[in-house]
Order: structure tokens, then C-alpha cells, then sequence
């Protein structure tokens, strides 16, 4: 598996559920809006699926897994004007995808240093 392309997609995820939870927080006070989140961990790992490679019409196709919508509501109890934003989940929520992120980014840094200091020697 080819490490700089999951790093690209951790970030990539990350990227995309900030904006998902922003929304959330900006939504918090709006009458009937249903908190959403990504299927993080399943996203990934279809994007990080191994991919066969088809040279003859009676090798195994690959399957379309990337049918679903990462992004789904959250199923929680609803407060009485239809909203389901709690704020402080949402926050937490950010907080560790914010440690994801940049967790991403210095493995990503790491692996381009020492692939540079490579070249070096």
C-alpha cells in the first residue's frame, strides 16, 4: 500500500468532516436541523481498497463499494424545535478530527523528509 496515498486521503477525509462539523455548530440554533458526520473509517477504507487490476476478461472485476454517501445525520434524540446539534459533541468532535489532521500531516512531512534525505547519500 502505497503510504504518501493514505496519508493523502487521511488528510483528505479530515478536510471534509471539518466542513461537516462546522456546519453543525453553525446549525446549532436552526429549528428542525439534523446534526450530520462522515462514516470516517469505512470512507477510508474504501478509498484505501485494494484495486485489482483486470488484464483479461475472466479476471475478477472490482466492486463499485464507493455507492454509499459518506456524509449521514446522526441518529441522536432531537430537542424539542426538531434540532439534534448537541454543541459539545460537536466540539469534541472537532478537536479529535483537528488531532487527526495534523497527526496526518506530520507522518506526511516524516515520510517526505526522509524520502528527500534519501536522495542525499
Amino acid at each position: 500500500m502505497d503510504s504518501f496515498k493514505t496519508l493523502e486521503q487521511l488528510i483528505h477525509m479530515s478536510g471534509i468532516r471539518h466542513g461537516v462539523l462546522t456546519s453543525n455548530i453553525a446549525n446549532v440554533d436552526t429549528p428542525g436541523y439534523k446534526a450530520k458526520d462522515i462514516k470516517f473509517q469505512q470512507t477510508l477504507d474504501d478509498e484505501l481498497q485494494l484495486k485489482l487490476t483486470v488484464t483479461a476478461t475472466g479476471h475478477i472485476q472490482n466492486s463499485d463499494n464507493n455507492t454509499a454517501e459518506p456524509i449521514v445525520e446522526e441518529k441522536q434524540d432531537a430537542w424539542a424545535d426538531g434540532n439534534n446539534v448537541e454543541l459539545d459533541m460537536e466540539v469534541a468532535k472537532m478537536t479529535e478530527n483537528a488531532m487527526l489532521f495534523q497527526a496526518g500531516v506530520s507522518m506526511l512531512e516524516t515520510k517526505i523528509r526522509m524520502f528527500k534525505n534519501s536522495f542525499r547519500r
